[in-house]
């Protein structure tokens, strides 16, 4: 455990501190003005977020999957079942992405060329978006989708997140 004291504009203490416990696992943030009141100062009790395990592997995340016909299915009737000018919700990006990675699996598998790796990590990082972008309504244990690791293998932030929903669903 270490503490953490920064100096910085009033108007950046809530962009900073959301960086703080993004970054680490952290405790109360006490402010204080500077000597001369211009500036904040943040001090911050805080610790390595511990190291998290591996990600899911293939046959733990998609144990509960329809299989990838009927999600083929799923996912072009909800893309084509949505209304004009709203949004596809995280389910939609979730399968989609899980169904991508199921096909590339597959194709790795049986040594066919192709661009199915591309297109389930392309599918990946939008979910990751999503999730970064949205409500907050990911699972994100161990794996946040901020977390370096995720932008790293966003195919096992995908395996992670389905592994999760499925047992919910």
């Amino acid at each position: 455990m270490f503490e953490i004291r920064i100096i910085c504009e009033s108007a950046d203490t809530d962009r900073v501190t959301t960086a703080l416990s993004d970054a680490f696992a952290t405790g109360a943030v006490r402010t204080y003005p500077t000597r001369d009141g211009e500036r904040t100062r943040l001090y911050v009790t805080a610790d390595h977020r511990p190291e998290p395990g591996p990600w899911p592997t293939a046959e733990e995340a998609y144990a509960l999957a329809p299989s990838i016909v009927r999600e083929i299915g799923w996912t072009a009737q909800t893309a084509a079942d949505k209304p004009f000018g709203k949004d596809l919700d995280r389910e939609y990006w979730l399968r989609k992405a899980a169904l991508l990675d199921r096909i590339a699996m597959r194709d790795e598998e049986d040594r066919v060329t192709g661009d199915a790796a591309e297109v389930a990590t392309e599918a990946a990082r939008r979910l990751i978006a999503h999730d970064r972008d949205g409500e907050g309504d990911y699972h994100g244990a161990p794996y946040w989708p901020e977390h370096p690791a995720t932008a790293a293998a966003p195919r096992g932030y995908v395996r992670q997140e389905y592994a999760h929903w499925a047992k919910k669903h």
